[in-house]
């Protein structure tokens, strides 16, 4: 099991919270909070080691869109980057609807 985290600059403040997905086989758990600050903090969980890089990349492509000054835990059981990327958007539909 790994943890890391990651920060990204922010502008704006995300409405309200948000969970989304479930932890289990090949899936994932987001929550989204609001957070203050200017920046955005993501912690990740993940049940696959060695995959750093690839979390970084998905970040760095979602953070390159979403400018909310928010902190995100991840859970990780093994999903896809296109299943983090899909989680990611559903939070922050949540949050803002």
């Amino acid at each position: 099991m790994e943890q890391f985290e990651f920060n990204y600059p922010a502008k704006r403040r995300a409405p309200k919270r948000a969970h989304v997905g479930l932890v289990g086989s090949g899936d994932l758990e987001v929550l989204l909070e609001p957070n203050g600050g200017e920046t955005a903090s993501v912690r990740i969980r993940t049940s696959v080691d060695g995959f750093k890089n690839t979390w970084k990349t998905v970040l760095d492509r979602f953070f390159s869109q979403y400018d909310g000054a928010v902190h995100i835990e991840i859970n990780d059981a093994g999903a896809t980057p296109g299943a983090v990327s899909l989680r990611l958007q559903q939070a922050v539909e949540a949050s803002e609807s």
